[in-house]
């Protein structure tokens, strides 16, 4: 499914630029509880909510973007 790779990537990228959860909910002004949806697969991000991730953490959207299979 889409929404996990997506989920997945997010996920990496947070712990690679050292965010926690709450520290990235916080600065994305949303709770832990949809940021663990959306890493989980759960829920599928906006492109605008993806460019505000890719703001926080610093990265190109693009880097985000999950692989073709």
């Amino acid at each position: 499914m889409e929404t996990d790779k997506w989920g997945r990537r997010i996920r990496a990228f947070r712990k690679l630029k050292g965010f926690t959860q709450e520290k990235l909910a916080n600065e994305l002004g949303i709770s832990v509880s949809v940021l663990g949806e959306i890493e989980r697969g759960n829920r599928l991000p906006t492109e605008d909510f993806l460019q505000r991730i890719a703001d926080c953490l610093k990265i190109r959207v693009e880097e985000l973007t999950p692989e073709d299979e």
